[in-house]
């Protein structure tokens, strides 16, 4: 995490920019969406950003990032997807299972669905599949990235508050040492989650969706959402 801080320190706004665009194309950096928006928010606590700057970037980037995947999954990409996407946990079965859902879906239900960590890069993908108007996709997209950066922008500031309270915690290296367990221990609970949600699925497909849902999001309120993603619109088991 040394060197996610550097980096930071180094390009700033931009570099926040350009890694969340990235991450939200669909490139799996593997880096958790909700690490880099909890540094963030923490940075911006801090006073060292911008808070209502950080938060557009960061929002920019979701927004735009998304609009880019679902466009290249709606035309030149569809047929690659189709092909590759099993390694990212996007299975043929997964993506036609949502592309079914979110037909059926407002903007309302697709920013649900958004919101919900491990089942936001299925239902991007579902929607440029599933041929969605722009309109709608661009308004549920920008409904549910808008509540999960919200959601982090909250917790990275309560958490930096809750450090800055106990002298010399928050300048030691325990905290980077939690954050690294707190990663390894997330992936771990993510295959846990898709295992109990996909039981008929292949020992490959859990891992691989577990992967997907981590590149998302890792951090403890995340982890609780995704075990709960039965009851969102757009649920697990169903893409």
């Amino acid at each position: 995490m040394d060197s996610l801080e550097l980096f930071l320190n180094a390009y700033g706004l931009a570099a926040i920019f350009g890694l969340m665009l990235i991450k939200s194309i669909g490139v799996p950096i593997p880096i958790p969406a909700d690490v880099v928006m909890l540094a963030v928010a923490a940075r911006a606590a801090e006073g060292k950003l911008v808070v209502w700057q950080a938060f557009l970037i960061i929002l920019l980037a979701l927004v735009g990032g998304g609009f880019v995947q679902f466009w290249l999954v709606r035309g030149p990409g569809r047929g690659l997807l189709y092909r590759f996407g099993r390694y990212l946990g996007l299975t043929p079965a997964r993506l036609d299972a949502a592309s079914g859902v979110v037909k059926r879906s407002g903007p309302l239900g697709i920013g649900l669905a958004i919101l919900t960590p491990g089942v936001r890069a299925a239902t991007v993908a579902a929607c440029g599949l599933a041929g969605l108007p722009i309109r709608t996709f661009v308004s549920g997209l920008i409904i549910g990235s808008g509540l999960f950066l919200s959601l982090h922008f909250f917790l990275g500031s309560l958490i930096t508050s809750l450090l800055g309270s106990i002298p010399g915690l928050a300048f030691g290296p325990l905290p980077l040492v939690i954050l690294g367990a707190l990663l390894v221990i997330g992936l771990g609970v993510w295959v846990v989650i898709r295992r109990r949600q996909r039981p008929s699925a292949s020992t490959g497909e859990v891992i691989a969706e577990a992967i997907e849902a981590w590149h998302e999001a890792t951090c403890p309120v995340c982890l609780a959402l995704g075990a709960a993603s039965r009851l969102s619109s757009v649920a697990p088991d169903s893409v």
